[in-house]
């Protein structure tokens, strides 16, 4: 498989290529930036999205995300640089008509009918999906009749997808998808997604829940402070960044424990000690070394939140 190489913020990782094919990208942000009188939002930002990929976009609050969606969906212009979706302006109607965005609560009226709601968003594209099968891909079975304000929070934000799916958009922005919904519904949710890139659906992916990006992206792009600090796929960067995890009962101290060899940090969990490290070789016979009666021993690859600590400190 063609990999590419992506490197951002002195991070380096390498990228599968599936979704490459004819190297065009459906999404480009060149050498952008953008001020909001003396805030610098995002500072020359660089990034690519090509067809197919699940990319997710991590990031705190107040990193710039929310900005840089703002200008793929042409609601805002950059101060520097310049974006272009499917090779043009998003600002024009062509290129509006292949993109669907999740909408937020506030902005749908409670008393129309779910079904009513996709009928009136579906007559704004030329080639609308089928009702039936919005309805389906949502999971809105059973519940087409009942008005908005009625419905769960978990059959809200299933609403809010059907709407972004209505004009069967080659690009997809899903802002905090799963919020509201319990677990199993956030898995089959996560299986739609799934299905819309296998038919080569590109879906730009902003969420709060790590284990979420680290399900469903083919990459992960972190933003900080205006930056893109790292991108890669989501195990390139828990391997580059985030290191191993060491849990083990002993009698040493944390203060003892920070000075050994590749620490990261470290820290109580109840009866044990949680040591992040990026050598955990080295860290593990200094351990040792020093208590031999350590006990309860687990080492384990550090996780996506990990990374993402260590990426945004």
């Amino acid at each position: 498989m063609a990999t590419a190489i992506e490197i951002a913020g002195g991070f380096q990782s390498r990228v599968p290529n599936r979704s490459f094919a004819g190297g065009a990208a459906v999404a480009r942000v060149a050498g952008v930036s953008k001020s909001y009188g003396s805030v610098q939002a995002l500072r020359e930002v660089e990034l690519s999205i090509h067809a197919g990929e699940v990319v997710a976009l991590l990031g705190p609050n107040g990193a710039g995300k929310s900005t840089l969606v703002k200008l793929l969906l042409g609601l805002a212009s950059p101060t520097l640089g310049r974006v272009s979706v499917f090779g043009g302006d998003p600002k024009d109607t062509v290129t509006r008509e292949r993109v669907g965005s999740m909408m937020q609560v506030g902005g749908v009226p409670a008393t129309m009918k779910v079904r009513e709601h996709i009928d009136l968003f579906s007559s704004y594209y030329p080639k609308p999906l089928l009702m039936t099968d919005v309805i389906e891909l949502a999971g809105l079975q059973g519940i087409e009749q009942r008005q908005f304000g009625e419905l769960s929070g978990g059959q809200k934000q299933r609403v809010l997808f059907a709407l972004a799916l209505c004009g069967d958009p080659d690009l997809l922005f899903l802002d905090e998808p799963t919020v509201g919904l319990d677990v199993e519904a956030r898995r089959g949710f996560w299986d739609q997604i799934r299905r819309l890139a296998a038919r080569g659906k590109t879906v730009l992916l902003t969420t709060h829940y790590l284990e979420e990006a680290d399900a469903l992206a083919d990459r992960v792009v972190v933003i900080n402070k205006g930056s893109i600090v790292a991108e890669g796929t989501p195990a390139s960067i828990k391997a580059s960044t985030a290191g191993k995890k060491i849990r083990v009962v002993t009698r040493m101290t944390l203060s003892s424990i920070e000075r050994m060899a590749g620490v990261v940090s470290v820290s109580y969990d109840r009866e044990a000690v949680e040591i992040q490290t990026s050598a955990a070789e080295a860290t593990l016979r200094e351990l040792l070394a020093a208590d031999g009666e350590v006990s309860g021993l687990e080492v384990s690859n550090a996780g996506i939140e990990e990374a993402f600590l260590a990426l945004t400190k």
